[in-house]
């Protein structure tokens, strides 16, 4: 699991945008917020700000507690 969070974190930095990461906006109490998948299971949530190249980590786990 952490070679593919590495590798998840990895493609983020070098292209936030690549399909694989699946990442999307969400919506109600974290309408703020984005996710990427780390796995069918497994998602990071994240304050994703383009304009500075700054990603901001704020939770990882499994897909029914992050959320």
């Amino acid at each position: 699991m952490i070679q593919l969070y590495k590798k998840i974190l990895y493609i983020m930095k070098n292209n936030p945008y690549h399909p694989s990461l699946r990442l999307h906006k969400l919506k109600r109490s974290l309408k703020n917020l984005y996710s990427v998948s780390i796995n069918l299971e497994y998602r990071i949530v994240l304050d994703f700000v383009i304009q500075n190249k700054i990603i901001i980590l704020v939770d990882i786990g499994k897909h029914d507690v992050v959320y």
